[in-house]
């Protein structure tokens, strides 16, 4: 396949390593963590690549208009309304009931500005479509990018969060000083229950 060649080409020529736990065997809510760069996106490309794995990303419409429409949903792009972001797990629902196996990739960490927590729309889309959530990863320091384990979420947030925190405590990102810490704005702590803003 000519996707993989591009890949393992890529694999062999950059300074990049790629390291994987193991594949997603069903669809996942596919982290992608520390999101720095754009660079980040070639390296997805070339992770699911070499996986064969199917990726779909969130985007906002407006990427999507013209002659781009075409070439991002080929990508993988799912375009996002604002005015009708639920519309959106619908779609996930439907992908994955037709027994393709996918990874839908998120970039919680928002869109490497000075944000100071993680969204919180993945793990509400992992929860309501009962997907697991796969952590893959960018780390500068090692040059090593790659999946993560795959879990389900437990719907208790701190102790799921706890989990992810631990996997990225030691990964950088593509430029370390736009990294942000993995928790979600109103993560609750043990003793007041979850709750979760977008």
């Amino acid at each position: 396949m000519l996707r993989r060649q591009i890949a393992r080409a890529f694999w062999t020529l950059s300074p990049w390593t790629l390291q994987t736990q193991s594949v997603p065997s069903r669809p996942t809510v596919l982290i992608g963590a520390p999101h720095t760069s754009n660079w980040d996106f070639v390296l997805m490309l070339a992770i699911a690549w070499e996986l064969d794995l199917e990726v779909r990303w969130l985007g906002k419409k407006s990427l999507f208009h013209g002659w781009r429409g075409p070439l991002m949903r080929a990508l993988g792009g799912i375009a996002v309304d604002r005015e009708d972001p639920s519309r959106v797990v619908g779609q996930v629902v439907g992908s994955a009931r037709s027994g393709e196996v996918f990874g839908l990739v998120v970039t919680p960490d928002g869109t490497r500005g000075d944000h100071m927590h993680w969204k919180s729309g993945f793990y509400r889309i992992a929860r309501e479509t009962g997907m697991p959530v796969t952590l893959g990863f960018v780390d500068r320091t090692t040059m090593t990018s790659g999946l993560g384990p795959t879990f389900e979420l437990t719907g208790e947030v701190a102790a799921d969060m706890d989990r992810i925190r631990a996997f990225y405590a030691d990964k950088a990102g593509f430029h370390p000083e736009r990294r942000v810490e993995p928790r979600l704005r109103d993560e609750v702590r043990a003793g007041t229950g979850p709750r979760l803003a977008p």
